[in-house]
């Protein structure tokens, strides 16, 4: 036992925790491969469908396929496109539109982040944007809660699953926001593929489907290789809940720590003033002209990691982290909060300062500390 890894038994599970960020880059980066199993817990299985999306499926050729796949999806209609920037933009609006309205008022901003997000990402997702107050959109929001709390409980269900033969609110809860999670997918997965023309993409939905029809068409899959209705429906999940609560929780932590460091907040808007003025919205393009603004960003990364513990891995064959041994399937946890608290790599690792995040001449490093990693590493990188 070490202060940076240490080893308990969960149950029958012997899980390892990492705390320093030398272990944790040679689970994620030297020993990729290694530790790129996933754990099968009750939970995780009822909202994959038994690991057929990306998070949470088994690490193996139909998994590299599917994400290989997924990629192809997301270049075509992801981060850094026209469209999403051209969502991102019209939802930005509407929020600023809603906070100014209430400029004399308290305002709980919380949901509407959430709203403002979770719009983003159903136009991304099923090209389908919502007022407030829209059913299905209320419907949505629900689900994703109830998911959120209950599978990042880490449930003793998931420990000792013979639990799950008893009664189990948590269980019960997952189950109802599931059905509710999968007649709304299977829905729009239907619509789509009824409409879905090749030429054609509107959204990520349309996007899958398209680069499965092409790798059907380039080459007949192997044999175990071919990604079902299934998988895509789970990999829309993955993205859909995923892409709202890390990012409703970072824009969340934001607002908090501007609220709470105006000084900080006084000068993301004179930089903005400055170099974009007030004739027109920032767009992607000018993020290198923003170098505090990305700072800052990082920096409530940092601070407040979106998932202060990674999601488990498992090792896939006898192995070690530094110099302790590691069984076959042990389940490897990185304690991200830990590694981004580590006072040998940070200085006042406690205090929020964009300032740690530029260089001498203002402007943002990406990473200055090999300790920094917000979306882990390697393989099973977010």
């Amino acid at each position: 036992r070490a202060a940076s890894l240490y080893a308990l038994w969960l149950g029958s599970h012997y899980v390892v925790v990492v705390n320093s960020y030398r272990h944790a880059r040679e689970v994620l980066l030297k020993k990729g491969k290694a530790f790129a199993g996933r754990p099968r817990t009750v939970t995780t299985d009822l909202l994959s469908r038994g690991g057929k999306d990306i998070a949470f499926a088994s690490y193996g050729p139909l998994w590299k396929f599917q994400r290989k796949l997924v990629h192809a999806a997301l270049s075509m209609f992801g981060e850094g496109s026209l469209a999403l920037e051209r969502i991102i933009c019209q939802e930005a609006a509407s929020l600023c539109e809603t906070l100014s309205a209430a400029q004399d008022t308290a305002l709980d901003v919380a949901p509407e982040l959430t709203r403002a997000v979770t719009n983003v990402v159903c136009s991304l997702c099923f090209n389908s944007s919502y007022r407030r107050g829209d059913p299905e959109f209320e419907a949505m929001l629900e689900y994703s809660q109830g998911i959120v709390d209950t599978v990042a409980k880490e449930s003793l269900v998931d420990i000792f699953p013979w639990l799950q033969i008893f009664p189990n609110k948590d269980l019960a809860l997952l189950k109802r926001c599931l059905k509710v999670r999968d007649q709304l997918l299977q829905q729009k997965f239907t619509e789509h593929k009824e409409a879905f023309c090749g030429d054609t993409v509107r959204d990520l939905m349309d996007a899958l489907l398209q680069v499965r029809l092409r790798a059907k068409n380039s080459s007949p899959p192997a044999p175990g290789l071919e990604l079902t209705d299934d998988h895509l429906l789970m990999t829309v999940g993955d993205i859909f809940g995923a892409g709202v609560e890390t990012t409703t929780t970072v824009l969340k932590w934001a607002v908090l720590y501007l609220l709470h460091y105006p000084e900080v907040q006084r000068k993301v808007q004179e930089e903005m003033d400055q170099k974009i003025g007030l004739a027109r919205h920032p767009h992607l393009s000018d993020r290198p002209l923003l170098p505090y603004l990305e700072a800052t960003i990082s920096e409530v990364l940092r601070i407040r990691p979106v998932s202060p513990l990674l999601i488990p891995h498992v090792s896939l064959a006898d192995t070690s982290i530094g110099e302790y041994s590691i069984p076959k399937g042990a389940r490897v946890v990185i304690n991200l909060w830990s590694v981004h608290h580590d006072e040998k790599e940070w200085d006042k690792p406690e205090e929020f300062n964009p300032g740690r995040f530029l260089d001498e001449r203002g402007q943002h490093i990406h990473s200055p500390s090999p300790s920094y990693l917000p979306f882990g590493a390697g393989i099973r990188v977010c």
